[in-house]
């Protein structure tokens, strides 16, 4: 059957010999982070061949080249690690940002899974007369680039929710005149020292560089444009979020929420009157519904009361070394950093409407939002962090297998049919 496909495939496309290809038997993992790695371990262990491709020359490249220096892991270790292989026993409850990639290059050993790098995706496409995904690749090699397709019967989409930094359109920002940065290419406040920054954005990266800044003896203004959650990182010496975990298994979504918040009060008291004003929803349904995280304080907090850093509201403008907010206040500034998140690349190379939304999501939610039509799968679009990815993972593994068993079992059978047909003709 795979055979009779691959010859329509040729007879509708003349050229195809042409260029270089290669059948893959068994899935095409696009992405090399934590959700790809996951992935294709879970397929090693169920004995299913695939191939990995990555746009970057390392594995999990948004940890190793778009990371500050003193990011921690914000939830412990047993909510972060991947299927098959736990931390080691001697990190501490919330590993460091290099801790973590040692853990994902050592996992990667662990299951010999050896990425194709400095390959990046153009464009992939379901052909609905051959049966196959055809993925079409640009693979860069010092200063040589080579196109190179790849045509499986199942594709698992692995780029994450983070595959391309979010640069707001601002007026008057490419006039400003000092430097500006986003988030991905901040390392250390070191280089700021003295410098008065404004960094654009209250989540939990523009609260830590905030506090990196404030560590390194420069001045930051955080800008506050729209309600926050704030939550501390543990109350009561227990994890927040592995306190949230233990009372769903009991309690309704609402009720967390509620608790949550006065838990948060009383550990960090009344936070609206430092500018910090919170949502209407409760932190975990809107995480839920809007993906959007709540902040996890570890340290910020005790700066804004202090007034080291400074919050602020929403920008109008930005002008030659100032900015105007929008209550008229204008703020000389020596540097800016943009911590205005992330978003998926899938809609810039994924051929395909029916699975995945224009803004790069799975149109259908948690738990639903794995599987699609023809082989497609998603791995780490959950808005879960690494448990929604590893839980991604271990479902797309056992469905490609089951498939992968099911046509490996049906092709020995007509294998043993027709060897058992030779047979009998040759005793006439």
């Amino acid at each position: 059957m795979t055979m009779e496909n691959l010859f329509r495939l040729v007879d509708q496309d003349q050229d195809f010999f042409q260029r270089k290809w290669t059948l893959v038997n068994g899935p095409v993992i696009v992405g090399a982070g934590p959700s790809g790695l996951a992935t294709a371990a879970c397929l090693k262990e169920q004995g299913v061949p695939f191939v990995v491709l990555e746009r970057a020359d390392c594995i999990a490249s948004l940890w190793q080249k778009r990371t500050y220096d003193r990011l921690k892991l914000h939830l412990p270790k047993q909510f972060c690690q991947l299927p098959k292989l736990p931390f080691p026993e001697d990190f501490p409850e919330y590993p460091t940002k290099r801790q973590f990639i040692d853990y994902l290059e050592s996992y990667a050993k662990h299951f010999d899974i050896n990425p194709k790098f400095n390959e990046c995706v153009q464009s992939a496409r379901y052909d609905e007369t051959s049966g196959f995904w055809r993925v079409k690749t640009i693979v860069t090699s010092d200063s040589n680039k080579t196109e190179f397709e790849y045509v499986c019967r199942s594709l698992v989409v692995a780029t994450g929710e983070n595959a391309e930094c979010v640069l707001p359109d601002i007026e008057g920002l490419s006039e400003f005149g000092g430097e500006v940065i986003h988030a991905c290419d901040y390392k250390s406040g070191e280089k700021f020292k003295g410098q008065k920054v404004l960094v654009v954005g209250c989540g939990n990266s523009g609260m830590e560089v905030s506090l990196d800044l404030c560590n390194h003896n420069a001045s930051p203004s955080m800008v506050v444009r729209s309600s926050v959650h704030v939550l501390p990182r543990e109350i009561f010496g227990k994890s927040t979020f592995e306190l949230a975990v233990l009372m769903m298994k009991w309690l309704p979504l609402w009720l967390v929420d509620k608790l949550m918040l006065i838990l948060a009060w009383l550990v960090l008291g009344n936070i609206e009157k430092y500018g910090l004003k919170r949502p209407s929803t409760g932190p975990l349904e809107l995480k839920n519904t809007k993906g959007k995280t709540p902040v996890l304080d570890i340290g910020a907090l005790e700066k804004i009361r202090s007034g080291d850093i400074n919050v602020v509201p929403g920008i109008k403008r930005f002008s030659g070394g100032q900015v105007e907010l929008v209550n008229g206040e204008k703020l000389d500034i020596d540097s800016v950093v943009l911590a205005t998140g992330y978003r998926s690349n899938v809609p810039s190379w994924l051929q395909e409407g029916e699975f995945f939304s224009k803004n790069g999501y799975p149109k259908a939610s948690f738990p639903h939002g794995w599987k699609g039509k023809a082989g497609l799968y998603a791995a780490g679009f959950t808005r879960r962090g690494l448990s929604g990815a590893s839980s991604d993972a271990m479902r797309i593994a056992q469905d490609i297998a089951q498939v992968f068993k099911d046509e490996t079992k049906q092709l020995r059978m007509r294998t043993v049919a027709r060897h058992r047909r030779c047979i009998s003709l040759s005793q006439f």
